[in-house]
């Protein structure tokens, strides 16, 4: 198994309509791409200072799943309707045993 995981900061002035409509697109976009195992994603809880915002965990059956999901026109939509609350990200693939 191959897990993405991204976490995301977003910027101080995105709003709070800016940040649902992200966490909307990503849950609209799963069942649009079916290499997609398994996803999760949510906003920090806050406990920790200096934290990232929001996180994504994906897992896929191997690496042509996973490259399958980035390059997928659903996916690359989300992303351009939401970059713009975007302020930065960071990003991690690897394998796993199921």
């Amino acid at each position: 198994m191959i897990r993405h995981t991204v976490m995301f900061r977003f910027k101080e002035s995105a709003t709070p309509d800016e940040v649902a409509a992200f966490s909307n697109g990503l849950s609209e976009m799963v069942p649009k791409i079916d290499v997609i195992v398994n996803y999760e994603h949510g906003s920090d809880l806050g406990v920790n200072e200096g934290n990232f915002d929001y996180v994504v965990t994906a897992d896929f059956a191997d690496i042509d799943g996973y490259t399958t999901y980035r390059d997928h026109p659903e996916h690359k939509a989300v992303i351009a309707r939401t970059s713009h609350v975007i302020e930065g990200r960071a990003a991690v693939q690897f394998e796993w045993q199921a």
